[in-house]
Formats: C-alpha cells, sequence, structure tokens
C-alpha cells in the first residue's frame, strides 16, 4: 500500500469516528497514529479584590469590587502521537493563545504545550521541565490547581531517563539578560513503590550579568520534594516541597523576572513554596479534592518585605461515564499586591470534561 493510500485511510478514519472518539491507527506492522485530547467547557465567576483569570497562577493584580462571570471551553486540547518502534514524535495544542474578539466570534488562537521526540532513553523538544514534579499536582477543575506553590513551567531539552533518574539540559530563559549562555541543568530521581511514589529533585540555572548592576550572576540552586501517596482504598494525598532561587520555575508569575537580592551579590530572591491536596473518592464515580498551595519570594516587595500567595479549593467530581466527567469547585485566592496591602478573591466554577 503506497503511502498517500495509507494516509487517506487514516484521515477517512480519523473523521469518520463517532463523538471524536480518543484511539490508535494502525499505519503498518511497526508504526501507529495514537490521537488524544479531551473537551473542558468551564462557567467560572471571580468575586473579590483580586481581578479575573481564567485560572489563578503565582502573578496578582489587585482590583477592587471584581465580580466578574465567563463561560468559555480554552482548555480543550488536541494530541497526536505518531510511533515507529521505539522512536515517538508528540504534539499537542490548547487554545490560551491570544486572546480572541469576545464580542462577536469568542475564537482563540491555538498554542503549542508539547512538541517532542522521544527515542529510547532520551527526549529532545519542548515539554515539562524535569523539574516539575507532575505526580502532585492536585485534581482540580480550575486548570493546574495551586500555580503559586508549584513548579510550572513547560520549555524546550533534552533529557535522558534510566530507570528512576532523570537528568536533563534546558532552555536557559531569562526576563533580564539575553546574554545566559548555559542550559538550565535539572537531576530528578522518582522512588515507585506499592505506596505510591516520592521524587527529589535539583536545579542549578548559571548567569552572567555582564557588568550590568541588578541583574542574576553566577550559579543559581533550588530543589523539590514531591510525591504521591496511597492511603484508603482509592485516595490518595500528594505534596510538593519547592525551594531555593528557582526564580521563574516556582510559583508562575510570581518572580517571572528573575528579580535579584538587593545586595549586589547578584543572587536570585529565594522562594519557598508548597503544595499539598488529599483526594478521596466518596464512591466509584464520585470524588473530591481539597488543596492548598502557598508561595513566598524574599524581599520581592523591598529588604524584609516578602511577598505571599495562597490559594486553597475544595470540589466535587461526578463521573457521568468512562469519559465525561461533571463537577464544581470553591476557592480563595489571596496575595499580596504591595508591601502593605493584601487582595483576595473567592471563585466558584462549573465544569464539564469530555475525555478522548
Amino acid at each position: 500500500m503506497n503511502r498517500i493510500t495509507k494516509t487517506a485511510l487514516v484521515v477517512a478514519t480519523f473523521f469518520s469516528a463517532p463523538s471524536f472518539a480518543g484511539y490508535e491507527v494502525q499505519i503498518d506492522d511497526t508504526s501507529k497514529l495514537t490521537f488524544g485530547g479531551y473537551f473542558k467547557a468551564d462557567l467560572r465567576n471571580v468575586s473579590g479584590d483580586q481581578a479575573y483569570r481564567d485560572f489563578w497562577i503565582g502573578s496578582s493584580t489587585g482590583v477592587p469590587d471584581t465580580n466578574k462571570t465567563s463561560i468559555q471551553a480554552r482548555e480543550s486540547r488536541f494530541n497526536v502521537k505518531y510511533s515507529n518502534g521505539e522512536l515517538a514524535g508528540f504534539l499537542e495544542y490548547d487554545f490560551y493563545g491570544s486572546d480572541g474578539n469576545a464580542l462577536v466570534s469568542n475564537s482563540y488562537e491555538p498554542r503549542m504545550r508539547h512538541a517532542f521526540i522521544s527515542y529510547k532513553n532520551w527526549k529532545v523538544g519542548q515539554t515539562w521541565s524535569t523539574f516539575m514534579p507532575l505526580a502532585s499536582i492536585a485534581e482540580a477543575l480550575d486548570f493546574g490547581g495551586a500555580h503559586v506553590g508549584q513548579v510550572f513551567i513547560r520549555q524546550g531539552q533534552i533529557r535522558y531517563t534510566n530507570g528512576g533518574l532523570e537528568l536533563a539540559l534546558e532552555n536557559p530563559a531569562n526576563a533580564t539578560d539575553d546574554n545566559q549562555s548555559i542550559p538550565d541543568v535539572v537531576a530528578r530521581y522518582t522512588f515507585k513503590g506499592d505506596f505510591g511514589q516520592v521524587a527529589v529533585a535539583a536545579l542549578a540555572r548559571t548567569f552572567d550579568d555582564n557588568g550590568v548592576a541588578g541583574h542574576a550572576d553566577g550559579t543559581q540552586l533550588a530543589y523539590s520534594i514531591s510525591g504521591k501517596i496511597n492511603t484508603f482504598g482509592k485516595d490518595d494525598f500528594r505534596f510538593a516541597y519547592n525551594a531555593g532561587a528557582a526564580g521563574r520555575y516556582i510559583s508562575p508569575g510570581h518572580n517571572a523576572g528573575d528579580k535579584v537580592n538587593a545586595d549586589g551579590s547578584g543572587d536570585l530572591l529565594t522562594t519557598q513554596a508548597y503544595t499539598v491536596a488529599y483526594r478521596h473518592f466518596w464512591t466509584d464515580d464520585l470524588r473530591s479534592t481539597v488543596y492548598y498551595g502557598h508561595s513566598e519570594v524574599e524581599d520581592f516587595n523591598g529588604v524584609s518585605a516578602d511577598s505571599d500567595r495562597n490559594h486553597y479549593g475544595i470540589n466535587l467530581i461526578q463521573q457521568l461515564s468512562k469519559q465525561l466527567s461533571v463537577g464544581v469547585e470553591f476557592g480563595n485566592y489571596d496575595a499580596d499586591i504591595s508591601a502593605t496591602e493584601t487582595a483576595d478573591s473567592d471563585y466558584i466554577q462549573l465544569s464539564a470534561k469530555y475525555v478522548l
């Protein structure tokens, strides 16, 4: 069978699938395409003194008397994986690109999330940072849960994996200095067993300030301890503690500019952040997660004026079928918006999710 015929069959099969269901298409004896993703619709209301966001992250904008409701489906995503023996390529998009016209079309630009090649022990391309503890992230309707306490970042990298050991060189982007020439270095080790899993990770970033005062300089270090522990029945407890001179890696948006100490050392401001979450299954089809995240950047608002962020949430999710779930989540986000002022907002979110 020639390549054109194969492609035609794949496309025909793909678009004739009922409800756009996720599945595999075998191309030949060694090659296959796998389609996946999900559709997610959210109704979200934010009220208080923090500006509306589709989901909370580490950045903060105080807006008094906020009260906004949004109905949107931007978290929906689609991915495709091509496999040929031990070689695979993976591509995924969602719709958190540029904002569209909310008055008429409500269209949003696709945003590339992942694009990488994997071969045996190697992975090259863009995906979650090796420093990011994926297993510890709470199941939340707010996209990503308590970002404020997490390492949360996707970027280009070269990663080697052998058992529980992962070593990576990652994109050394920096908001204030384009001359960061040495890739960020990450090492992670994950211990797995009947209990669940626990991981430890270390991050090293090397900067050159080129003689510019107020820019980062030298090697900056950070670490992470995280896990997902099985408890009773299908329940689990998830946690992560992240600390050190991580800058943009911890609590996305909190210290996105990699601010440094005022003492002229060139050291990044120290961040401490953590998340805890417990997921409980009331029945096989009904579950809840309660979670909390906190981050603190030392001296962010001036000497001895730290910056705090907090996010807590609790949800109830009903599994209507293997692929369809609906849920409701209540929560609160608060943050220091200056050295002397704190603002917070409550939120409620209703979601429906259809997994391909």
